[in-house]
Order: C-alpha cells, then sequence, then structure tokens
C-alpha cells in the first residue's frame, strides 16, 4: 500500500490584499498566491500524487520540508509567467510542481552538506530521519521532478529544468571550493549565486513562458528570453538580501535565526567586502573565525560590528536593489495585466524585506 501524507496548504490567504496596503513586505506574496490561487491548488494535488510511494518515510520525509512553511515562490513564477503570456492549458501546473521539487531536493541535500539543524524554525529531515534518508529522497524527488518534465513532453522545457538542475549542483559545489577562502571576490561570490539560487528562479520563470509560445507561436519570442533574466535578476536580488539578512537584526524579526552562515564560515557578500576593508587587525580576526573556523560565542557579534563599521550590510542591500531594479526592466515585454503587475511587485518584494 503507498505511504501517504497530510495535503500541504500551498493555497495562500482567501482575499488579494489592499493594492495600496504596503504594511507589510509580505504583500506582494500574499497578492500573487491570490492570483495563481486556482492553479496552485493544482499544483498541491500534483505534489501529493507524486510524493506517494510504497516506502512510507519518503512520503513522510517529502511532506515535512514541503509543509515546513515556505513560500511557493519559484513555482508561483512559473504559473505566473505562463499566466502572463495567456496560456490556458494544464501544463504550467507540472512544471511548477517540478521547479517545487527540484527546490525541495536542493534542500534537503544542502542541509545534510551544511550540517543544518533547523530550517524555518522546525528541525531538519537530517536530523529527524539521518543524512542518508535525507539524500535518498532527495534523490527521489530530483526523478519525480523529471518524470512531471517528460510529461509535459516538451523538449526545449526538458532542457531548461534539467540544466538548471546540473547548474545548480555545480553552485553548492563552487559554494563548498570557495568555503573558508578570503581570496573569494564578489565575481567569484556571483558566480556562486547564479548558479546556486538564480538558476532555478531564471528556469521557473523560463519554462512558464516557453508553455504559453508553444500554445500561441505568434507571442514575441523576447518574452520569454525577458522572463528568464527576470527570474535570474530575481534570484540574486533574493540571495542578496538573504545573505545580508543573516548579519542583520531584521532576520530575527522575521523568525529566523541569524549568524548561520558565519558559523558554516560561507563567504558571502557581507564578508567578501568586510575582509577586502578590514585593516590588518581585523583581517587576523576575520582568518581565524571564518578561515580557520575558530570562532568564540562573542565573535559573531565581533563579526556584526566591524561590518557595520565598513557599512557592507548597507551596501550588499543596496547591491541587492539594483538586481531587483534590473528584474522590474526585464519585464518590457510582457504584456499589461494583473500578472504583470504582480511579477513586478515581488521584484520589489525581494529587496522590501530587508526593511
Amino acid at each position: 500500500m503507498e505511504g501517504t501524507l497530510t495535503k500541504p496548504d500551498l493555497s495562500g490567504p482567501r482575499e488579494i490584499a489592499n493594492q495600496n496596503d504596503a504594511a507589510s513586505p509580505d504583500t506582494a506574496i500574499v497578492r500573487l498566491k491570490a492570483l495563481v490561487r486556482a492553479d496552485l491548488t493544482a499544483v498541491n494535488d500534483e505534489i501529493v500524487e507524486r510524493m506517494a510511494s510504497h516506502v512510507p518515510m519518503i512520503p513522510a520525509l517529502a511532506a515535512h520540508l514541503v509543509e515546513s512553511g515556505g513560500k511557493r515562490l519559484r513555482p508561483m513564477l512559473t504559473l505566473a509567467a505562463a499566466r502572463a503570456c495567456g496560456y490556458d492549458g494544464a501544463d504550467h501546473v507540472r512544471l511548477a510542481a517540478a521547479v517545487e521539487f527540484i527546490h525541495t531536493a536542493t534542500l534537503l541535500h544542502d542541509d545534510v552538506v551544511d550540517e543544518s539543524v533547523l530550517r524555518r524554525g522546525s528541525a531538519t529531515a537530517n536530523v529527524i530521519w539521518g543524512n542518508q534518508a535525507s539524500v535518498l529522497v532527495g534523490d527521489f524527488l530530483f526523478s519525480r521532478a523529471f518524470e512531471l518534465m517528460v510529461d509535459v513532453g516538451d523538449l526545449k522545457v526538458l532542457q531548461v529544468l534539467s540544466r538548471a538542475s546540473s547548474v545548480i549542483a555545480e553552485g553548492e559545489v563552487m559554494q563548498l571550493a570557495a568555503q573558508k577562502d578570503l581570496s573569494s571576490t564578489l565575481e567569484t561570490y556571483l558566480k556562486v549565486v547564479e548558479s546556486k539560487t538564480a538558476a532555478l528562479f531564471a528556469a521557473a520563470a523560463q519554462v512558464g513562458a516557453l508553455v504559453a509560445l508553444r500554445q500561441d507561436s505568434g507571442q514575441a519570442p523576447e518574452i520569454e528570453v525577458g522572463l528568464r533574466a527576470y527570474g535570474r535578476n530575481l534570484g540574486v536580488a533574493y540571495q542578496l538580501v538573504d545573505d545580508a539578512l543573516d548579519y542583520s537584526g531584521r532576520q530575527a524579526s522575521l523568525g529566523k535565526s541569524v549568524g548561520d552562515d558565519f558559523r558554516e564560515s560561507k563567504m558571502t557578500l557581507p564578508v567578501v567586502l568586510a575582509f577586502a576593508r578590514a585593516g590588518d587587525e581585523e583581517k587576523a580576526f576575520w582568518r581565524r573565525a571564518i578561515g580557520e573556523g575558530r570562532q568564540t560565542d562573542s565573535d559573531f557579534d565581533e563579526a556584526v560590528a566591524l561590518m557595520e563599521r565598513h557599512g557592507v550590510i548597507a551596501e550588499t542591500f543596496a547591491y541587492a536593489k539594483r538586481y531587483a531594479s534590473r528584474a522590474k526592466s526585464d519585464l518590457e515585454a510582457l504584456p499589461d495585466g494583473a500578472y504583470r503587475q504582480a511579477l513586478l511587485d515581488i521584484a520589489d518584494f525581494s529587496v522590501a524585506r530587508a526593511h
């Protein structure tokens, strides 16, 4: 008998927020979820069906992560991109589910590599079930994602998402190689982010356009190019803000832990910039705490103080704003309407989390 799981709630709030409501940075997410509600419910059903297995641990572990409270931003990009291009079929639902499975699989693998114990305030799957189960279920989810891609029957879609999967893996290896490496540069950091994070954002938006263009070949091909660029720039902006928030009190106010990147000796942009501007004494601190991974209880506070002294957290946010602005410009070819506006709002949301 196949394993069962509780249906995760991917549907979002019941009503579209007032368009003038800027009380919370999450307002853009609320609006987007409400806009794609019916499609997101269908994605939910697809995920539940595809997570079923006669091995009980697989749906239990997969459901633990799927239900852990993520925003579902990547699959919503696929849905919104397809609808913005006038698509009225069902393949965008399968592709959105595939995107979510790819993302979930990478999270399972990430937590094993990073030896993480918490994700969104809950124990990680590797803590509950162990590293071996987490890796193998991650592999299972990758396989399910590829089954969904094949079901769509579009070679270019398969090419885009399979390429994104390999680029994400390359990004993980690049990040591992750069860990503790204080010679890392802005260029090195951006290569990691563009591979590890932005590649799936880009592919998620692009495949939504691809299914629409297949249905209506008369649409301008620059829409597909623009949506891919939008996803890439949005992904970079999103990761830049996440990396800055890891050293910011704002992260704690969002209900997330701070300092995880520091404790894992990750060379994120705030560290890259802080080390580049450090004097000899400060460089010695970074070499010990990041390069050698020898940290004391007070080192994180010291790291934050050094970053504030050199203004690197604010500068990281400034980089994010530039990428978000580029993302909005990438939507120029997209037809006006509620979906285009929702995607523009998500670009603003990506940096509004900093405030």
